[in-house]
């Protein structure tokens, strides 16, 4: 599985190898502004798709769908320790299946 680390970079370096028309819209920008650019770009995106950046950014990086549904699971484990929640109570309260 792809370190937690590396995960919005990557998919962020995906969607704008996916995006030429963007990024020649702003080759002229210093690379701060393009980074931020490409950021709005992608989150924009996920709002099209009706989902969080987060998950747009596993989506891009998954290379199976069983990656993909792992990697959904930590994040909402993870969600899920920092809300205090115990696991069973999360997934009754957001439907999900572990």
């Amino acid at each position: 599985m792809i370190p937690k680390e590396t995960r919005s970079q990557l998919a962020l370096d995906k969607f704008a190898a996916s995006q030429p028309q963007l990024l020649d819209e702003i080759k002229d920008l210093s690379a701060k502004e393009q980074e931020q650019q490409i950021q709005w770009a992608f989150d924009d995106q996920a709002e099209e798709q009706g989902i969080e950046p987060w998950e747009l950014t596993l989506e891009l990086i998954a290379t199976s769908p069983e990656e993909l549904r792992a990697m959904r699971l930590e994040v909402h484990q993870e969600v899920a320790e920092t809300l205090g929640m115990s696991w069973e109570e999360y997934c009754s309260f957001n439907e999900i299946e572990p």
